[in-house]
């Protein structure tokens, strides 16, 4: 496919290095910049636990007797 693309100064830059250190043409540089960002795996998302106050105090050191007060 061919088409026009304007490419900012870094962009650019990263595409003329890879060119210089390679011996690529501008296509070929611009395909293996784009495959390579292609490949970047976005990290997920980090784990929040959400929490609500429901009023409720529990002495749970000693186990036994808050597992009978909670029905168990």
């Amino acid at each position: 496919m061919r088409t026009t693309v304007n490419l900012d100064p870094d962009v650019a830059a990263a595409v003329a290095e890879l060119r210089r250190r390679h011996a690529l043409g501008v296509s070929q540089a611009v395909n293996q910049l784009a495959r390579q960002g292609l490949r970047v795996q976005p990290a997920p998302a980090r784990f929040h636990q959400r929490t609500a106050h429901l009023g409720l105090q529990l002495d749970v050191t000693h186990v036994p007797d808050a597992l009978e007060w909670l029905g168990g």
